[in-house]
């Protein structure tokens, strides 16, 4: 089971973007889990999940450095969630770039 968590500013807007992800997933039997968090929760959520890819909201970008210099040792995906995606709630798009970034990653 691959492990895609979604970090926004309260956990709140990613939460519906990562139902669809889910939503997603589970009609083509994938083995995601996909969740929202709120920022806060970051350090926390990593250490005791350990998550295969983590997204950012677009409201969070300015976090995106600091991010992957605490957490993308080892070349695990972190990446700002496209803005056009997300405004559009497209979770099938997003789902389909999170699974690219963990198939580069593992090359």
């Amino acid at each position: 089971m691959k492990k895609v968590y979604l970090f926004c500013s309260n956990g709140m807007s990613t939460s519906l973007l990562a139902q669809k992800m889910q939503d997603v997933a589970d009609a083509h039997n994938l083995p995601f889990e996909v969740k929202a968090f709120p920022i806060g929760t970051l350090g926390e959520i990593v250490i005791a999940q350990d998550p295969d890819c983590i997204l950012l909201g677009p409201q969070v970008k300015y976090l995106y450095q600091d991010t992957v210099d605490k957490y993308g040792a080892n070349g695990k995906p972190i990446f700002v969630i496209d803005s056009a995606d997300y405004g559009m709630m497209d979770g099938e798009k997003v789902l389909k770039k999170a699974i690219m970034a963990m198939k580069k990653a593992k090359k």
